[in-house]
């Protein structure tokens, strides 16, 4: 008998709650395996599906956006062994793991936090609540490839905002295997969309996208690159956050700016009556 072959896995991109391959059929060769490089045209995809989710996901209870993020932490922490196969340290699995627990647990508190009534001079009640932005780019760090990918993702969908991401170019298996998690574990598909490629090809296309409304540009480190993204964000308006240090420490407790930053917040008047 013949020695069996094993199937190598071909990493797909996550787009809609499916793993398409890149529609121009590309593919490159990182980490030891085949990776999907993402077109332009996957990254408009994308976005499609982020806008088509929207409604339903900002329209959850916080309380079940919680358990679903907390869910996800379940089967991340049920698939350690396999990120620690692919070369990431057990240490950030875990510290991943605390981070979307961390975040979970903030789903329904957000609202008591960043909301209140305001006083008013008059007979009306006048109360502020956040509101998610609606579709937001992130680009995710280069490293550490799990925990700075968690980082970002769980900040922006935390309170109902869906996101299209441009993975590591140089570690996009931590990022696909992520896919995996997220597609098994309740998430509504479209919430989370990852492109694994170029950076400085999906980028341009969602800082320039009229259906984005906020850019994270955390893993652009070229100063140039990130400057010309903010420029095609300006188009309408986009809120753009700006690159973290390269020497910024993703292990501490990254409080509440992240998920402020892509909140809208609505102010509604009421008469108190007699």
């Amino acid at each position: 008998m013949s020695e069996r072959v094993a199937v190598r896995k071909t990493y797909k991109l996550f787009i809609g709650g499916k793993f398409p391959r890149s529609e121009s059929g590309r593919s490159y060769l990182v980490q030891s395996s085949n990776v999907s490089l993402a077109s332009r045209k996957d990254a408009r995809d994308a976005v499609v599906a982020a806008r088509a989710a929207v409604k339903g996901w900002a329209g959850a209870t916080a309380y079940n956006r919680g358990q679903i993020l907390y869910r996800a932490a379940e089967m991340l922490e049920g698939r350690r062994e396999q990120f620690v196969a692919l070369g990431i340290p057990g240490d950030e699995v875990d510290a991943a793991v605390d981070r979307w627990v961390w975040y979970a647990g903030w789903a329904d508190k957000l609202a008591q936090v960043y909301g209140g009534a305001n006083p008013v001079a008059g007979p009306y009640f006048n109360i502020s609540a956040p509101e998610p932005t609606g579709v937001v780019a992130v680009v995710a760090p280069e490293s550490p490839a799990l925990l700075g990918l968690v980082s970002v993702i769980a900040p922006a969908i935390v309170p109902g905002n869906t996101v299209v991401v441009a993975a590591s170019p140089s570690e996009p298996l931590a990022a696909v295997t992520l896919a995996e998690v997220l597609a098994t574990s309740d998430l509504p598909g479209g919430v989370v969309n990852i492109l694994t490629g170029a950076i400085t090809e999906t980028a341009p296309t969602l800082a320039a996208h009229m259906d984005v409304n906020a850019i994270d540009l955390t893993g652009v480190t070229d100063a140039a690159l990130a400057t010309d993204l903010e420029v095609k964000a300006a188009e309408n308006l986009k809120r753009v956050l700006r690159p973290a240090p390269a020497d910024h420490d993703w292990s501490v407790v990254p409080g509440l700016d992240r998920m402020t930053a892509l909140l809208e917040t609505k102010t509604v008047w009421h008469p108190k009556g007699v």
